[in-house]
């Protein structure tokens, strides 16, 4: 048996969205690589990721994997053909509140895996909406035949239990973003909460992540509503973070507009041209306080311990939160811009409280974010 976890090679194929320039995605991505290749490591397996991009090119430049274009299907074919094995995710893959066809895409690339008797693996996925009801036997049929499913919160395991997967098959664990590392560090690692606040003379700088939602773009004016009145109160430095290119930064330069001119309150500037996850992480991490809608916004905020004001545009994005112990402090339904300006001020006070309080369970989750890649090491063992 020793043999078994001794210089074994498994290629792996990747399917998820990946290729379009949205830094949460790829973060979902690099998150992903790291957390194979370390427990791989670990138990004697060295795997050859393949994954399927829409930009394989960067792809291969960005990470340094073999990559195949995800809807070329003579290239899938032969990609799922030579592997050992499938994973699907993360991210919020199987929905349809964005398109009709996100569904069916994903699902029949698991299906031409398992048609081909490779194992597959569901990866930390956030599972729907899915409104449309034929769905439901789809989805059942085809994780029903997978080897592992992970999914990233009890809302998702609770909406496939619906469907009639079984609970028993089903893991609830953190999305794999938690265990991203800032470059130099190991994946596994656990980041040491900063106390920027305290350097002399620095003037604490607020992220904000930001995208296009409601047509009236009345979120977006309320929170450039809420950033003034903080910069009236107080100095500091607006960073806006662009997340999915390009439309977040016409998402960011819409509430810079609202902005201008800073004055003597702050100065407000545009991250630009950030594609590389770790490089936006590392963005994050030199904040004192994250203002977000994108959900990979926050969770990079949580993985460098840096206070979070949560807008709520989707329910995933409460679902993180909740798994802090934290309610959204606005949604693109109802925001108070006072009441969002009160809370950057009350966290920008208290950022090493904050980080104290919530460092067991940041920390908890980072662990727990390497579940799924040690499950499938497990499997190949």
């Amino acid at each position: 048996m020793g043999r078994e976890i001794a210089h074994k090679s498994k290629r792996l194929v990747v399917s998820g969205y990946y290729g379009f320039d949205n830094s949460g995605d790829e973060a979902v991505l690099q998150s992903i690589l790291f957390a194979l290749k370390e427990q791989g490591e670990t138990a004697g397996i060295s795997i050859e990721p393949v994954v399927l991009s829409a930009n394989p090119q960067r792809t291969r430049e960005m990470y340094g994997v073999e990559a195949c274009h995800r809807m070329k299907v003579p290239d899938l074919f032969r990609a799922i053909k030579s592997s050992d094995g499938l994973i699907s995710g993360g991210g919020s893959l199987l929905q349809d509140a964005t398109s009709s066809r996100t569904i069916p895409y994903y699902l029949l690339v698991l299906k031409l895996a398992q048609w081909m008797r490779k194992p597959t693996f569901i990866y930390s996925q956030g599972i729907g909406p899915v409104n449309n009801p034929r769905f439901f036997s789809w989805i059942r049929s085809t994780f029903k035949k997978c080897a592992m499913i992970t999914v990233r919160d009890q809302e998702s395991a609770d909406l496939i239990g619906r469907m009639g997967v079984p609970a028993s098959a089903v893991s609830v664990v953190p999305d794999p973003v938690m265990g991203l590392p800032l470059r130099g560090e190991a994946a596994s690692g656990k980041a040491v909460a900063a106390d920027a606040s305290g350097e002399t003379g620095r003037v604490p700088v607020v992220g904000v992540s930001v995208r296009f939602w409601n047509a009236d773009r009345s979120e977006l004016d309320a929170l450039a509503e809420a950033l003034r009145a903080v910069m009236d109160s107080r100095r500091i430095g607006v960073r806006l973070l662009p997340f999915h290119l390009p439309s977040d930064e016409e998402a960011s330069a819409y509430v810079a507009e609202r902005l201008s001119p800073a004055g003597e309150g702050g100065d407000v500037r545009i991250v630009r041209g950030v594609t590389h996850p770790q490089d936006m992480l590392a963005e994050v991490s030199a904040c004192d306080v994250l203002v977000g809608m994108r959900l990979h916004s926050l969770i990079y905020a949580a993985s460098q311990f840096v206070p979070m004001v949560g807008v709520s545009y989707d329910p995933k994005i409460d679902q993180f939160l909740a798994r802090l112990g934290m309610k959204a402090a606005a949604s693109t339904q109802s925001f108070d811009a006072a009441a969002v300006a009160a809370e950057i001020g009350r966290l920008l006070d208290g950022r090493r409280e904050w980080a104290d309080g919530k460092k067991a369970a940041i920390d908890r989750l980072k662990k727990e974010a390497q579940l799924p890649a040690q499950q499938i090491m497990q499997f190949y063992r």
